[in-house]
């Protein structure tokens, strides 16, 4: 007579009273995971993606009528002479002075009555020499006087730039180039470039007696929402799984004021800054700005303000400084006839004619997506930064907790079989096998996120995006799965947890006598018969537990269709 094989451990439960306990237990621990992702999820918006603005014509000529011919500026007329000279400029905030070196060209033997432009640096720190050097000397052949300064940071970093002192700065630059003899203070403007573009939105409602405004790869809109838009949309020109979209919606609605930063939410959109003659310049190839909305809102803010002296430009094959290749390529010519443009654009301006040439002209002008309107969330960026640093202190106290434990045993000697931390039922190595999953799958996010990053600055300076994304992709469908089975082995060790703890007496209301006694002193363990086995399991437990809460608030156990740009 065959006999069915139990399925119940000597004084356990059964398989089944250990499914029906770990069930519920896993239910529980994933909602409240999948309830942290959906709570602190960010949705953007619904536009459309992927718009295109076709210029009427590829030819990017800028022309004007000019019958009684009045004579403009060309490339190559002049020679340049170089001097430099020093203005010292102050911090209004802060009082805080710094000497400014100013690379001056002046084309030689032209006569009085020149325009002038002073030029406005992007992000980083530019110098007067290593800056728009080629553009100005161009523009100092064609009859027009340059300046290029050593970009105004004073004590501060690109995430805590004073642009309102910066505008200050480069305003006295301008008033020293309207002094020169050879200069018309009536005709002195500027050339800003990308971070330059928010610049110039306060010195030019400080100063609107600024001629004109040449603006390359223009930011438009918000810190905030320029560079939310930029990072989104190359984590998808990189390759990146849709799932890291969350990573970027949550770190653009942080409340940078919390931490005294404020520039993220600066609001430069104003028609004063579009109230003057404006050319705009953006490179086909340019992964940074959004040129579509950019193209639109520049447009309309010039129609709100009475300005009809816009002109914009798209050069194929152009990256954000409009240059073809590499930004860091040094000597690369700008893109298509660019510089030839820029000048032919300010003779005609300033001498009053009326252009005969498209208003908006060259490539393509393409936009993966709408800028995203985003605002600043104070609850869960406080939730966040709590969560982030309980983490960090639980995985510093648990590795504190196991050095200890493997000091001791190196004390004990190696070969002796008393135990340290005296792990009972399994659960020792349970722990370690969770603790090595958890510690696995943040090692697969942070090389993934290595990677994005890598490739998302080398979409910045110019580069082509992989041909496999490899780690990019696959790494968010793996820890999904690899995080869920994790949440269900902790599910099956809090379910052998109260198996054993039924066993010894412990949930029984009230406790078997004398069962806490026995625990207590290792003598009938339901974890550890050591208090430092128990202190690391609960401790261990704890922090790869808040590791899951905080895959959670970056979105990892969000199981929704991503949102792809």
């Amino acid at each position: 007579m065959h006999h069915r094989k139990s399925t119940r451990r000597p004084g356990g439960w059964s398989r089944r009273r250990r499914l029906l306990t770990t069930l519920p237990i896993f239910i529980v621990l994933f909602g409240i995971l999948v309830t942290v992702s959906t709570l602190t999820d960010v949705q953007w918006h619904d536009d459309a993606t992927g718009r295109t603005i076709t210029p009427a014509t590829p030819n990017t000529a800028v022309a004007f009528a000019n019958p009684d011919d009045v004579p403009l500026p060309a490339l190559g007329t002049y020679e340049v002479r170089d001097r430099y000279v020093t203005i010292d400029v102050t911090r209004a905030s802060t009082g805080e002075v710094q000497k400014l070196n100013v690379h001056v060209r002046e084309p030689v033997d032209a006569g009085n009555g020149l325009p002038g432009v002073v030029f406005l640096h992007g992000a980083g720190y530019g110098t007067c020499d290593n800056s728009f050097s080629d553009v100005a000397k161009a523009m100092g052949t064609a009859g027009i006087v340059t300046a290029v300064v050593d970009k105004p940071a004073w004590s501060t970093i690109d995430i805590n730039r004073d642009y309102p002192a910066s505008a200050d700065a480069y305003d006295a630059v301008i008033d020293y180039i309207r002094g020169l003899d050879a200069v018309d203070d009536g005709k002195v403007g500027i050339y800003a470039t990308s971070e330059g573009t928010w610049i110039s939105s306060y010195l030019l409602q400080d100063d609107p007696d600024v001629a004109f405004q040449i603006l390359l790869s223009p930011m438009v809109f918000t810190p905030r929402e320029s560079l939310a838009f930029f990072v989104a949309q190359d984590f998808t020109l990189a390759g990146a799984h849709g799932g890291y979209q969350s990573f970027v919606r949550r770190v653009f609605n942080i409340d940078a004021a919390l931490f005294g930063l404020t520039n993220l939410d600066i609001r430069t959109l104003t028609p004063e800054a579009y109230a003057i003659p404006t050319f705009v310049a953006y490179g086909s190839r340019d992964v940074m700005t959004a040129q579509v909305d950019g193209l639109h809102t520049i447009l309309d803010m010039c129609e709100r303000a009475g300005n009809p002296d816009v002109v914009i430009r798209s050069y194929r094959g152009g990256n954000h400084v409009l240059r073809p290749g590499d930004l860091t390529a040094l000597g690369t010519p700008y893109a298509g006839n660019y510089v030839n443009d820029l000048i032919d654009w300010i003779g005609g301006t300033l001498a009053g004619l009326d252009p005969i040439c498209e208003q908006v002209a060259g490539a393509p002008i393409r936009q993966s997506s709408a800028v995203p309107t985003l605002r600043a969330q104070r609850v869960a960026t406080i939730y966040g930064v709590v969560l982030h640093i309980l983490t960090l202190v639980l995985l510093i106290a648990s590795a504190a907790v196991a050095l200890v434990g493997a000091t001791r045993r190196i004390r004990q000697g190696l070969r002796r079989k008393e135990p340290v931390f005296g792990f009972s039922h399994g659960f020792g190595r349970s722990l370690a096998l969770l603790v090595m999953a958890t510690g696995l799958t943040l090692l697969l996010f942070v090389a993934a996120m290595g990677r994005i990053i890598m490739s998302v600055v080398n979409l910045a300076w110019g580069g082509t995006p992989a041909h496999d994304p490899g780690i990019m992709y696959w790494s968010w469908p793996v820890a999904q799965v690899v995080c869920a089975l994790v949440v269900w082995e902790w599910s099956g060790v809090l379910a052998r947890l109260i198996e054993v703890a039924s066993a010894r007496g412990i949930l029984r209301v009230p406790p078997r006598k004398g069962a806490v006694r026995e625990i207590v002193t290792g003598e009938q363990p339901v974890l550890a018969s050591r208090r430092l086995g128990r202190v690391m399991f609960w401790l261990a437990g704890t922090a790869m537990f808040a590791v899951l809460l905080v895959f959670a608030f970056w979105g990892l156990f969000s199981y929704a269709e991503p949102l792809v740009y």
